[in-house]
């Protein structure tokens, strides 16, 4: 059973008020978290150089990186005010969003960079980031393929979320190298913040789903 601090009814069966200040404070939390990386991306002074183009397919890596922060709280029901049926609902289609995201991320890298992306997919790039990027890249593709063939596989609920749990902090992990390791628009201190806070929610939904119990 998974715990959530955001939904419990007082004795009149109504949400109590902290809770409601709980539940509203989670979420101008997330909103700040992502969004200063955002803006300081947007206000960087390396924009200049780069192509509309990139610099889309930049901010799709961000949205993609802001997106793992939520994903791991939605699957813990710890975003108040949702409800377990609704964050599951959430969880999947922030999933397809994050696949979306990727997805436009490699391709606008691709449109100013064909060769670069080419290496990065063989493994051939100098650049360690690029590793990274494709091991999470990969990753991501593994675990919606997983997530898709839940009903089918015919897995234990437990069987399961440990395996998509396993495939996630992967995911988690590498993209936090790659996006550790880039010298880019984000801001190291915003940057790094976010991949703190990704890594923390991660360990937050794995504890929370109770992914050891037999």
């Amino acid at each position: 059973m998974q715990i959530s601090f955001f939904n419990l009814p007082d004795q009149t069966g109504l949400p109590r008020m902290k809770d409601v200040f709980a539940s509203r404070s989670i979420w101008l939390g997330i909103l700040v978290v992502i969004g200063v990386p955002i803006v300081v991306a947007a206000t960087s002074p390396l924009l200049a150089w780069r192509s509309p183009v990139y610099i889309f397919a930049g901010f799709a890596g961000i949205i993609g990186l802001a997106l793992l922060l939520v994903q791991p709280l939605l699957a813990a029901n710890w975003i108040g005010g949702l409800g377990p049926m609704i964050s599951r609902r959430w969880h999947r289609w922030v999933g397809v969003s994050l696949v979306i995201a990727v997805l436009t991320h490699v391709v606008g890298l691709w449109i100013t960079s064909p060769p670069d992306v080419v290496d990065a997919l063989l493994f051939r790039s100098p650049t360690s980031f690029s590793v990274w990027g494709v091991i999470a890249m990969w990753g991501l593709f593994a675990a919606a393929l997983l997530a898709s063939l839940r009903r089918r596989l015919q897995w234990s609920p437990l069987s399961w979320k440990r395996a998509h749990s396993a495939i996630a902090f992967g995911v988690v992990g590498s993209t936090v190298a790659h996006a550790m390791l880039i010298d880019g628009t984000m801001g190291d201190w915003s940057k790094a913040g976010l991949c703190v806070l990704v890594v923390l929610a991660m360990f937050v939904g794995m504890v929370n789903l109770r992914l050891w119990k037999r």
